[in-house]
This record gives structure tokens, C-alpha cells and sequence, in this order.
């Protein structure tokens, strides 16, 4: 699944048809086990990632006014850095990434560089970030005193020699098919459904493209972009699949870190990435999805759909059988339900939003969970973003690792799992199937530890999560010596860093503002619980 650490993003749609954001996520050090060609290649691109840098150095960014279309009004600029498709060839052929930024609100004295941020995905545009100074963000006036605030479009993304895998109108129409099968009739439609979706990546991307669609790649651009800003060391804030980013990059670029926040921490393992990183998240899905059952419950008053979650549940599972059945407006079955109704677990900010429009149809008002629910046909750009940042997520996810290819692995496993975590299993399931049939090289993804030279990075999680299981912000805080975890106690929502939570806000300022940092781990109470 695609983790976006922004609030309420369009979710991506899963080539077998599900509308599902999911989760989230080589480079210069070589892995242990690696053949001396591998780290031939590896060396390669270290070399070419040095010269693109000193490249970038040289040329800096010509900031001007963005594109109107862009929706980034000044004082925010626009801009743009070259990088090289391929690291092992940096004179060969070079793509453009659009960055963006707007200086620091203090004085000069107060400056201390530029903080660069991602928010996730893979497919995620950063360049909304500077619109936190613009928008006067309470959470981050105080570090926007001290940093240009900078945005980018990763490679694929956006404005950034954006890909596709599929025609986006073809991508969005609806209703798609049911993502639990009720027979291996349905199972054989889905696995056809994926590896033409996989064969589409390939034909409208091209291979050369598709194989240059990696994590360590996109950290070498990051190093790039770092290079270009005139900046000697990086500050970085990485969300849900951006914090793998950071991970990587302080492992590759450890002596070029000057502070980092990574937030909603994907699982850095090898062997969580990426295939047993989405099982783990059917998990958490689950345990998100009964807290908003709960909380739903609990503020009946408001909602009327039942005092208990059994009651709530039952409710859904009356929903999901009646659209399956006869799809709302024509438009809305059980996959485009789901692609609505998982924001709940993802972040706090949609409870009352979903809750309402549930409510509203259980009273009687269908309309609203069409229009909810359903694709705009009519809004081709984004449904060409929509599009985009599925095929990024899918390029990335399937190029970084080696996924299982038998077919009968992921039957078993989905199978298993679905028996008891049934909200998002199978739907996560078929967003993911194009990587068994992956038409290009699948890496080795790069073992995360410590370097020397590894500045004090600070890991921020909530326990319940549920795009990136609280368990991945252990493993990275035991792979960086050094790094402090403030773990927000009994609470779920997807990005901790941009909720008004004393305990932590307090802490993150105080680390990019001095570098200090607790002498311990710390854990903080809730923020608060959304009110109907």
C-alpha cells in the first residue's frame, strides 16, 4: 500500500482494480553478500552520483516564479536540477526534477540552510511544502524561522519526468472488481488484470526508465538536490515511504547529514522490503480500522450507526454486500468503498468526515457516498496524478527488491491473512501482483546501519499505525546509533510530525532548531481524539 504521510490524498488505484493508498518505501554501500560485479556497479554509481553533484554544485538552481499551473504562488519559486537517469552513466542521458522553496521568515542571523522534505508514497510530490510558511502553519513556524522551506518531485513523479503504466482514464473508471475473490475464477481475472498492468509499465515507461526506478537512485538525486542548494549537508524531514528514503540516504550518505526527522518509519529490513512489509500492514490495517469502529460507537449519538463496533461492522459488511450487488450510482462497489473508507485508518483528520458520510447513507442519503466514493471522470489532471503516483509506487516497490514469483506463495499468504484481517488483505494483495511478473531487474535493497561520520537522527512513531507498523521505527532506531525514538503512546494517525502534539512539536523544534536531543527515548501521550 501506498503510505502518504499528507493528509487526505487521492488514493492510488491498484492495477487489479482497487483504489487502495498503500504503504507507504543501491547503491553506493555495498551488501555483504553482494558478487563483485554487483559492487562494481555499485562503485559505478557512487562515482556518477559524485560527479552529478559537483555538476549541480556548480549550475545551482535558477529560482523563478513556479508555473501558474502549478498552484505554488509566490513568494514560493520554482525550479529545476539535473540528475543522470542511470548513476553508472552520468554523462549519459540527464532528466529534470522540479524543486521548490521559500527562504527562512527570520533574520539572516537565524538561517541555519535548507530543510528538504518528502512525504511518502512511492509517488508522493513534495513541492506542496513550502506552502506550510505560506499557509502559516502554527506546527512549523518556529523551524521556518530557521530553514528555506524546500519540495521536490522525485524521479516519475509529477513534473519530474513523470511516468505512467496505464491510461489514466482507464486507470480511474469504475465500479472495478470486488478485491475479495469468491472463487479461482475470480483469483486467475486479478492475476491477468496485474501482469497486464506490469506489461503496461514497461511499454508506456520503458525499460531503461523502469529499471532507473529505485529508492537508492532517488537518494542519489536527494544528495543532488543538496548539492544544488549550495548546501555542505543535508536536512531532511521524511514521511511514511520518505523515511525510508532518509534511511537509505544516511547509510549511502552518512557524512553528508546534518539533522533528520523521519516519521511513521517504514520497516528498513531486507527482508521486510518490500513483500512482508505490505502483509505486516494488512495487519495494522485491521487494528486502525476497529479503533474508528470503536470511536464511531462510542459518539453514536452523532453517527447512529450502533453503540458497539460489532454493530458498525455489521453495518459495513451490509454496505459492501448491497453495493457488490448493485453498485451505487452505477459506479461504487465493494473496491471503490474500500479506496474510500481506508482513510479512516490512516489518519484521524478523516474520521468525521467518512463517519458522517456513512451515516448520511445509512439514513438514507446515497448520493453522498457517490460522490465521495466515485471517479471524476470529467478531472483529467488528476486523474493523470492519480495514475502517476500508482505507477511510481509500483515501479519502485517492484524494482527496489525481489518479490516472490510463484503465484502460490501469494494465494497462501493473502489466503491466511484474510481470514482474520479481511478489511485491506486481498486489496493490498492485487495493488502489488505486477511484481511478480516485474518485466525489468529487481535489486537487492541496501542493508540500513550505521557509518561513521551518521549524525544523531531523531524517529518519530505513533504505536498503532497502521501504514507503517510501529516495529519498523524500532528496527531503524536499533540500525542508527545515536538516533532517539519519541513513540506518541495510543495513537494511529499516518505522520505524527504535522499534528499539534506539545510533547512531540516541542522536541522536533528543538532538534532542528539546536540538535538536542533527549538523553533517553521518550514516550508522549495522544494527541487529541477527533469530536463529531
Amino acid at each position: 500500500m501506498r503510505g502518504i504521510g499528507t493528509n487526505r490524498r487521492a488514493a492510488a488505484l491498484g492495477s487489479a482494480g482497487v483504489f487502495v493508498t498503500a504503504a507507504l518505501i543501491a547503491g553506493a554501500v555495498a551488501a555483504p553478500s553482494a558478487s563483485a560485479g554487483t559492487r562494481h556497479g555499485q562503485d559505478r554509481e557512487a562515482r556518477g552520483a559524485a560527479i552529478a553533484a559537483d555538476r549541480a554544485a556548480k549550475a545551482g538552481v535558477d529560482w523563478q516564479d513556479c508555473p501558474a499551473d502549478w498552484g505554488l504562488a509566490a513568494p514560493i519559486q520554482c525550479g529545476w536540477v539535473s540528475v543522470p537517469l542511470d548513476y553508472a552513466k552520468p554523462y549519459g542521458k540527464q532528466i529534470k526534477l522540479a524543486v521548490d522553496h521559500i527562504g527562512n521568515t527570520g533574520t539572516k542571523a537565524e538561517r541555519q540552510g535548507a530543510i528538504v522534505y518528502n512525504p511518502g508514497g512511492p509517488g508522493g510530490s513534495g513541492l506542496r511544502f513550502p506552502t506550510r510558511v505560506t499557509n502559516k502553519n502554527p506546527v512549523w513556524a518556529n523551524v521556518a524561522k530557521a530553514y528555506d522551506f524546500v519540495g521536490f518531485d522525485p524521479r516519475g513523479v509529477g513534473h519530474s519526468a513523470p511516468i505512467s503504466c496505464q491510461d489514466p482514464q482507464e486507470f480511474v473508471k469504475a465500479p472495478k472488481l470486488d478485491p475479495v475473490p469468491d472463487s479461482e475464477a475470480d483469483k486467475r481475472v486479478q492475476r491477468k488484470l496485474a501482469a497486464a498492468y506490469a506489461k503496461g509499465c514497461a511499454e508506456r515507461t520503458g525499460r531503461q526508465t523502469l529499471a532507473q526506478m529505485t529508492t537508492p537512485n532517488t537518494v542519489r538525486d536527494l544528495d543532488v538536490i543538496r548539492a544544488a542548494l549550495g548546501e555542505k549537508k543535508l536536512n531532511y524531514l521524511g514521511v511514511s515511504y520518505g523515511t525510508y528514503i532518509g534511511a537509505v540516504y544516511g547509510t549511502m550518505f552518512p557524512g553528508h547529514l546534518r539533522r533528520m526527522v523521519v516519521d511513521s518509519v517504514v520497516n528498513p529490513s531486507r527482508e521486510k522490503v518490500w513483500y512482508q512489509a505490505n502483509l505486516d500492514q494488512d495487519v495494522a490495517f485491521e487494528g486502525r480500522w476497529k479503533e474508528w469502529q470503536d470511536w464511531v460507537a462510542a459518539n453514536d449519538a452523532a453517527f447512529h450507526l450502533g453503540t458497539t463496533r460489532a454493530a458498525v461492522q455489521a453495518k459495513w459488511l451490509d454496505l459492501r454486500a448491497k453495493a457488490k450487488k448493485a453498485p451505487l450510482g452505477g459506479v461504487v462497489g465493494p473496491a471503490e468503498l474500500i479506496s474510500f473508507f481506508q482513510s479512516a485508518p490512516y489518519y484521524d483528520s478523516s474520521w468525521v468526515p467518512i463517519a458522517t458520510v456513512f451515516s448520511k447513507y445509512v439514513a438514507g442519503d446515497t448520493q453522498a457516498l457517490i460522490d465521495a466514493a466515485a471517479p471524476d471522470m470529467s478531472d483529467t489532471a488528476g486523474n493523470i496524478s492519480a495514475e502517476n503516483g500508482n505507477a511510481v509506487y509500483t515501479a519502485v516497490e517492484c524494482t527496489d527488491a525481489k518479490w516472490p514469483t510463484s503465484w502460490q506463495k501469494w494465494d497462501r499468504d493473502n489466503t491466511a491473512l484474510h481470514k482474520n484481517y479481511p478489511f485491506m488483505t486481498w486489496a493490498n494483495a492485487w495493488m502489488n501482483l505486477p511484481c511478480a511478473t516485474w518485466p525489468v531487474k529487481q535489486r537487492t535493497p541496501v542493508e540500513v546501519t550505521s557509518h561513521k561520520d551518521l549524525p544523531p537522527v531523531l524517529i518519530v512513531q505513533s504505536t498503532n499505525d497502521a501504514a507503517t507498523p510501529y516495529a519498523g521505527a524500532v528496527s531503524l532506531h536499533q540500525r542508527f546509533k545515536g538516533s532517539r525514538l519519541i513513540t506518541e503512546k495510543d495513537a494511529g494517525s499516518h505522520g505524527v510530525t504535522g499534528l499539534v502534539n506539545t510533547c512531540i512539536n516541542q522536541r522536533v523544534d528543538t532538534y532542528l532548531l539546536t540538535g538536542g536531543l533527549d538523553a533517553a527515548d521518550v514516550t508522549c501521550a495522544p494527541h487529541a481524539t477527533p469530536k463529531p
